[in-house]
């Protein structure tokens, strides 16, 4: 399961970096138009990522529930570090990147 945290916690980031309000609070400067089209598509690739991970680590049954769990927990700590530490947000997004190939190799 912690594949598909760190996977559906980076995929919520780069949504969230995606919006022009967000990218500029967080980056410093207003997105281009290609940009957000590449951050929409790596959230939403690395989000269903997280969900086949979560589906082969535990079947179909309850790999659903426990990627809904991880997706909901992944997007509120997301949503509460927002307006309070939004360099702290983007940070774990940077170290959950990096851990993601770690996690996945232990996992296999």
């Amino acid at each position: 399961m912690l594949l598909a945290l760190l996977l559906c916690y980076v995929g919520f980031t780069a949504l969230c970096l995606s919006m022009p309000r967000h990218h500029d609070e967080l980056l410093g400067r207003k997105p281009s138009s290609r940009r957000v089209r590449n951050l929409k598509l790596a959230g939403w690739l690395l989000l269903c990522l997280s969900l086949w991970a979560a589906v082969a680590a535990k079947d179909w049954g309850f790999g659903l529930v426990d990627w809904f769990a991880v997706s909901m927990f992944s997007a509120l700590l997301l949503v509460l570090l927002m307006p309070y530490r939004p360099k702290l947000a983007l940070a774990l997004a940077a170290l959950s990147l990096l851990a993601a190939p770690v996690a996945a190799w232990a996992w296999w």
